[in-house]
């Protein structure tokens, strides 16, 4: 599927080339400032975290404890919004832009390698003065979710992973796959006819991609400096084997799968459980990669049930 997504955007990059469309002037990228007069809420604010800008979004109670979610690659924290809205009436919800995706924007560092976006929420709940959560991520914020929780077992209280990275795929493994100059192309540029074929690919149901999730998906995706570092990302991008690393986890962890998903097969996810001593795996038929967003009413209803037999809200 992903030989299938580089050929349909190589062909919009080249349909646009005949229309005229110029590579220069889309891959300057959308000003930040512009972005952020039609995204920000009241619930968001920029937080400076170990040296970077960092886009985070907080509802519920303060005084609540704390659930983090962690939104997966050319994503940003709008995919969790199903989730908030169920989640904040008894937890103190917080999501944040990963570095280089959203708002955030990119990283002075370049801190984009796997263990260093694992390292990063450490320094996320340093900055908000948490000790210990519950994390829930999707993807690349799921692979980041579950490697900070083998390194930081005392920090992590309940897991949640929707269709995270782990095992070897699409010739990453032990070294990043090379990254096709197609690809490059999209991530600088995000034509939206090709941001609606990628939501094609990570939806299950294409009729539930909204012209709306795709302007904002397209929005996020060409915030200035946001392309490089998406490709530095890719170019960063290890899947060594996982297996002592899962197997280490002892935290309580819910495994949650579109079985339609295109982009990590769900043989992975039962890999996954099998590996993990405290997993539990549930699918969901005609649901793609990010089933938070897709399915959210299905997907948080469940981890809900979760959370509160592993990690009950205050006072329950």
């Amino acid at each position: 599927m992903k030989k299938l997504l580089l050929i349909v955007i190589a062909l919009v990059i080249i349909l646009g080339a005949i229309a005229g469309v110029s590579y220069w002037r889309a891959s300057q990228g959308a000003p930040a400032t512009d972005l952020e007069k039609t995204y920000l809420t009241s619930a968001d604010r920029f937080l400076d975290v170990a040296g970077a800008r960092i886009r985070i979004r907080e509802e519920g109670d303060p005084a609540a404890r704390p659930v983090i979610l962690i939104h997966g690659f050319t994503h940003s924290l709008e995919t969790w919004d199903g989730w908030a809205a169920a989640l904040k009436s008894d937890y103190r919800v917080i999501r944040y832009d990963l570095l280089g995706h959203g708002l955030t924007g990119p990283d002075p560092l370049e801190r984009y390698a796997p263990e260093e976006r694992a390292a990063f929420i450490g320094d996320i709940l340093d900055s908000l003065n948490i000790d210990h959560a519950a994390i829930a991520g999707n993807s690349l914020g799921g692979l980041a979710a579950w490697r900070f929780a083998a390194s930081h077992p005392d920090r992590v209280d309940a897991l949640v992973l929707i269709s995270p990275g782990a095992y070897p795929l699409n010739g990453a493994g032990d070294e990043p796959a090379e990254i096709p100059a197609a690809m490059k192309a999209y991530l600088m540029t995000a034509p939206e006819a090709g941001v609606r074929a990628s939501a094609g690919i990570i939806y299950g149901d294409d009729e539930k991609i909204t012209p709306e999730r795709v302007a904002s998906m397209r929005d996020m995706m060409r915030r200035e400096g946001n392309g490089e570092a998406m490709i530095r990302s890719l170019e960063e991008f290890t899947l060594p084997d996982p297996a002592a690393a899962l197997a280490s986890i002892e935290t309580p962890t819910l495994i949650l799968w579109g079985e339609m998903d295109a982009v990590i097969p769900i043989a992975q996810g039962r890999q996954i459980e099998e590996t993990m001593p405290n997993a539990k795996l549930i699918s969901y038929p005609g649901v793609g990669h990010a089933a938070q967003e897709e399915a959210p009413q299905e997907t948080v209803a469940d981890a809900i049930a979760f959370l509160a037999e592993h990690y009950p809200a205050a006072g329950e």
